[in-house]
């Protein structure tokens, strides 16, 4: 997979379906992101480059409260593409 701008809009499209708010803001991010459960939101530090982002969201996936059912069907293909081993820890 190609970690671009294109890849980045897929991976962020599956997490927005998902139910959750992707946010870019600059702060003190220890890990480069932050996640506020209550409200679904996930922000990330907006200095991150794009392949720095598209892998902590996909590093972030696992700990997300995503029901593929609210997915749309391509999104859910790239779910589980992104759930596969292949990118697991």
């Amino acid at each position: 997979m190609k970690l671009n701008q294109h890849t980045l809009d897929k991976v962020e499209r599956v997490i927005e379906e998902g139910g959750y708010i992707v946010r870019f803001e600059k702060g003190t991010f220890q890990s480069g992101y932050c996640i506020l459960q209550e409200k679904k939101v996930v922000v990330l530090n907006k200095f991150l480059p794009t392949e720095g982002r598209i892998n902590t969201l996909i590093d972030l996936l696992p700990l997300l409260s995503i029901n593929i059912d609210d997915l749309t069907h391509e999104s859910q293909k790239f779910y589980d593409v992104l759930m596969s081993t292949e990118f697991a820890g």
